[in-house]
């Protein structure tokens, strides 16, 4: 798969996965909100595990120009977000993990629709 043939199912699919596992993180924190020392957790941005699986299946990147930055590799899975810290070292805001939640879900609806609206366009397509 290359970044001009991206199977729409299959982005789909992705998304929806990531979001779900999102949530499974966001939920986390919420429950720990008064675990002593509990740091927040966040997935890295879907936008940055689709381009490093995109640069993954096209090989390894390649600076072209040595006045460019070399790359940094980063972390698979949930990492801890900086912020604020409660005195006992808690450092879940719930204002933010709220949002973030709503965002989520919100995303989920959009990526779900686009999904029956494409599936609607192979029906009308096949005449069903």
């Amino acid at each position: 798969m290359t970044a001009m043939n991206t199977d729409l199912f299959d982005l789909a699919d992705r998304r929806l996965q990531w979001l779900g596992a999102r949530q499974g993180v966001l939920a986390q924190n919420v429950a720990n909100a008064d675990t002593p020392g509990w740091k927040s957790r966040d997935l890295p941005a879907f936008a940055d595990l689709l381009s490093r699986s995109v640069s993954t299946q096209a090989g390894s990147p390649v600076r072209t120009n040595a006045m460019h930055l070399a790359g940094t590799a980063v972390s698979d899975g949930a990492k801890a977000a900086l912020g604020e810290r409660a005195p006992d070292g808690n450092q879940v805001s719930l204002d933010q993990q709220l949002e973030k939640i709503a965002q989520t879900d919100s995303d989920h609806e959009a990526v779900t629709a686009l999904y029956h609206k494409y599936i609607g366009m192979f029906r009308l397509a096949l005449g069903r």
